[in-house]
């Protein structure tokens, strides 16, 4: 048999041996033995979690900008019923609703002045929202340094091992380098979901930026209807997350 084709069967024995080992290898126990990097991965990975939920269910187009809330507002404020709508936007929680009330109160202001004012109002409130999804920002960056870090120390054992004892005892040197391994994958596995997340929510936030400002602007051209009325801070702020 040439070399080569014993290395190509070596190979085969290798990757047919593959899932027998995965059946043995224990993740649970990989993880204890892990060290501190695993225990602050975890707690970062707590972190990622419950951030992403709150966000998940508060990061929302129905609670930010209701859209019938949306509409309510453009026909009162049509038929000029403007008590019934500043009861409407009191009882309401949402971005919408704020900037709405606002509005009824200061609607002898000129259009302009209106328009300039219910923009700077949106983008404030966007980057409040903005800023609740940060920490997913921080996990992402921060996970796999120290996943990294862990790596370092699991290698720095395994040649304190070599040097102190030589190669007499394999198990020695194999416990650190798991250790060193297992790091690195549990901080990719924490970054690369909040990462993605982070970047999901940055869609869904630009897209009730949009939303938001076209609600705004059908309000903002019932004061005056000849006019096209926009809020473009609304849109940079959007952007920018």
């Amino acid at each position: 048999m040439s070399s080569r084709s014993r290395m190509v069967f070596c190979c085969c024995l290798a990757l047919a041996a593959l899932p027998a080992a995965a059946q043995d290898l224990n993740i649970a126990s990989q993880l204890v033995n892990g060290g501190t990097g695993v225990l602050v991965i975890g707690a970062l990975s707590v972190l990622a979690l419950a951030v992403g939920l709150e966000r998940l269910v508060h990061l929302r187009a129905r609670r930010l900008a209701p859209p019938e809330l949306a509409e309510e507002a453009r026909d009162l404020w049509r038929a000029g019923r403007f008590e019934e709508l500043r009861a409407q936007t009191t009882e309401a929680d949402s971005i919408l609703a704020r900037i709405l009330a606002w509005l009824v109160e200061q609607r002898h202001l000129p259009h302009e002045q209106l328009a300039a004012r219910a923009g700077e109002m949106a983008s404030l409130e966007l980057r409040q929202q903005q800023h609740k999804a940060y920490a997913l920002n921080v996990v992402a960056t921060i996970a796999p340094i120290v996943g990294l870090l862990g790596t370092v120390v699991g290698m720095i054992e395994s040649f304190h091992v070599i040097a102190g004892s030589g190669m007499g005892d394999p198990s020695l040197l194999a416990g650190g380098i798991s250790k060193a391994l297992v790091n690195t994958a549990a901080g990719l596995s924490v970054a690369l979901p909040s990462l993605a997340m982070h970047h999901y929510l940055r869609h869904r936030l630009a897209g009730i930026g949009f939303i938001l400002e076209r609600q705004l602007n059908a309000v903002l051209d019932e004061l005056r209807p000849a006019a096209a009325s926009s809020v473009p801070v609304i849109e940079e702020a959007a952007h920018a997350y």
